[in-house]
């Protein structure tokens, strides 16, 4: 079975729900998808849909480069870790790579709460992801 059979319900999904400029292919075991969701909503969709067909995102075989399109107004947030700076990841888990950081004290924004655990959000320098919500508390 290819990749983009394995995927096919994330890839209609992603289609399906405006993603725009959607580009996938498979390249060394590996699918590459890229494009621009049009709302956090339709990003936190594709990533439960993966997280479904790949639970905890082990297999590896999947790189989602989905950024949102538009310029959500949400609320600020303050980065509150102890000593550190906030990684802030491609998708929602410690299994995905960082894409970023926030530092201590920082402000970003909130775009979207994708569970209770991981919030979407993008730094002042327009870096976007995820992180841990528990690093972050209303300004």
């Amino acid at each position: 079975m290819s990749l983009q059979e394995k995927y096919k319900v994330l890839l209609d999904t992603a289609q399906s729900s405006g993603v725009n400029d959607l580009n996938y292919a498979e390249m060394d075991g590996v699918l590459q998808i890229r494009g621009t969701a049009p709302t956090a909503d339709v990003k936190n969709k594709l990533w439960e849909i993966y997280g479904n067909i790949d639970p905890n995102f082990q297999t590896g075989d999947v790189v989602m480069n989905v950024d949102v399109a538009t310029e959500v107004p949400g609320s600020q947030m303050k980065v509150i870790t102890e000593n550190s700076n906030l990684n802030i990841r491609k998708g929602p888990g410690t299994d995905q790579p960082i894409v970023g950081k926030a530092a201590k004290g920082e402000i970003i924004t909130l775009i979207s709460k994708a569970n209770d655990q991981w919030w979407l959000v993008r730094t002042k320098d327009n870096e976007e992801g995820y992180c841990y919500a528990q690093y972050l508390e209303s300004v």
